[in-house]
């Protein structure tokens, strides 16, 4: 059974802190059988922000023609969904922020058109992983993120008790993340975690 994993790496800098979680994660789902990966790198996407015009809840589409013609059905084919961002500034950087606003055009099918977004046979049946890294040590410092990160999987039906969460605070140099404790160590957990959920879900 191929169970296909799509993956965003959301931060400007590459192969930064956040990007370098996402790859631990994605190299550990990778060993797993029958896994299919495809990371997206969203500053090379061509994801243009919402223009906010509500076109999609009379057409049920986006008005704009960029990367999103491709992006959408594979968020929608995907089995497990896994979105990175570093903290910018208390939130989800700006690169991120813009993918989850096209996300809009699912909101409208999902609310404004009572349309469904997956076929009904594989509602409950996907999983959303949230990894972010923050140069901060506060405890709330990953707060003003977790809102968005869910409205992002909300409105692509995947909902809170199928949404896993791996965030690391205190690493801001670009690599510090590879001198943290325990990060590469709860990334391979989490990963072989999701896979082993999904892989259940599937054959249920």
């Amino acid at each position: 059974m191929a169970i296909k994993v799509l993956a965003f790496a959301g931060s400007p800098r590459r192969h930064g802190n956040s990007e370098t979680l996402l790859d631990w994660v994605l190299d550990a789902m990778e060993k797993e059988p029958d896994v299919t990966l495809e990371k997206v790198v969203i500053v090379d996407a061509d994801v243009n922000p919402c223009r906010g015009c509500n076109a999609c809840e009379k057409l049920n589409m986006c008005v704009q023609r960029d990367g999103m013609d491709i992006l959408h059905d594979k968020i929608i084919d995907a089995d497990v969904i896994v979105l990175s961002s570093p903290i910018y500034c208390m939130g989800i950087c700006s690169q991120v922020k813009a993918l989850i606003d096209r996300f809009q055009v699912f909101r409208s099918r999902k609310y404004v058109l009572k349309l469904p977004v997956v076929p009904p046979e594989r509602r409950g049946k996907r999983l959303g992983v949230f990894l972010s890294t923050a140069g901060q040590n506060w405890d709330h410092v990953f707060d003003a993120a977790v809102p968005s990160v869910k409205c992002f999987f909300h409105v692509i039906d995947v909902k809170d008790r199928d949404i896993r969460y791996l965030m690391v605070k205190g690493v801001d140099e670009k690599g510090a993340i590879q001198n943290h404790p325990t990060a590469r160590t709860d990334a391979e957990r989490l990963a072989r975690e999701v896979i082993t959920d999904i892989r259940a879900r599937l054959a249920a």
